[in-house]
């Protein structure tokens, strides 16, 4: 079921500029609620979902304009765009990943394949040469335990690869601008339920590396399109998986490894799960949900 704004709320996308440090607020609604912002590729517009459809916005001006979805039922906030800008791959309550003509007119076209009722889809991130999917697979066991692992999809052949199989939670999975690496979050390593951390592990395979190792609960890394920066969602110590409306933080770890808050706002689930970086690298989105 999707989300919906509770009495005296509204969310507030806002363009974050990394060369002044200043937010300004793009869009405003006290009627629908939207989530996670993707950035077009040539920077002109940013896609949100909300009210289990997709709508898109002009960068500088103008309202929300809803996204045709090719008959694809109730999406949620998982999605990304094509580097070419011409297809929304986008994660429905069906459990499955579709393509989407951002440009209307034809029918959507399913890319994951089918793994039985217990298994889902939660897309995350597409490599930069657009041919494949890092999405995050959770699937319900028959023992009542439920495992997300990160897996990857060629989106014309279909087949995946898995690149993290065990019991920690994952979640987040997106690639880095020179498509060797998936940044995603996890509580390996944790000695407390809940407490995620960033890792990232190479395509090809293999350990992966911890990025950040604080008191707080870090969601959903973005790396910036130069691939030197890491943006991410900032949740308060004890915090269990990404609640919606909790204060959060979010913060850029720089290419050093040292740490900076760009915005403190109330937000959580919706703020920044997917790709959220301008395509020159000097902006970033994220959405704020005020209660009044």
């Amino acid at each position: 079921m999707s989300r919906a704004l509770k009495p005296g709320q509204s969310a507030d996308l806002y363009l974050y500029d990394l060369r002044s440090g200043q937010a300004r607020l793009r869009y405003h609604s006290a009627d629908l609620l939207f989530e996670a912002p993707n950035w077009s590729p040539d920077g002109s517009s940013l896609v949100v979902n909300g009210n289990g459809r997709l709508w898109r916005l002009d960068a500088d001006a103008g309202d929300l304009r809803e996204v045709p979805l090719g008959g694809v039922e109730d999406i949620n906030n998982d999605h990304v765009l094509s580097p070419d800008g011409a297809t929304v791959y986008v994660s429905s309550e069906d459990g499955h990943i579709h393509a989407v003509a951002l440009a209307g007119g034809s029918a959507s076209r399913r890319v994951s394949s089918p793994k039985g009722d217990r298994f889902r889809h939660y897309l995350h991130g597409i490599s930069p040469d657009g041919s494949t999917l890092a999405y995050i697979g959770l699937e319900s066991r028959p023992d009542g335990t439920v495992r997300t692992n990160v897996y990857l999809l060629d989106i014309e052949s279909r087949e995946e690869r898995q690149l993290t199989d065990d019991a920690f939670p994952d979640d987040g999975a997106e690639f880095s601008p020179d498509g060797e690496w998936v940044y995603f979050n996890s509580e390996r390593g944790s000695r407390v339920p809940g407490h995620a951390q960033l890792f990232r592990v190479p395509v090809a395979g293999g350990v992966p590396e911890q990025l950040t190792d604080d008191e707080r609960v870090n969601w959903f890394p973005h790396p910036s399109p130069d691939g030197r920066r890491l943006a991410y969602v900032s949740f308060p110590p004890g915090t269990l998986g990404h609640p919606e409306d909790r204060d959060v933080i979010v913060r850029l770890r720089e290419e050093d490894g040292s740490v900076r808050d760009l915005m403190k706002l109330f937000g959580g689930q919706g703020t920044m799960n997917v790709p959220s970086w301008s395509p020159d690298g000097a902006s970033l989105a994220f959405v704020a949900y005020p209660i009044s």
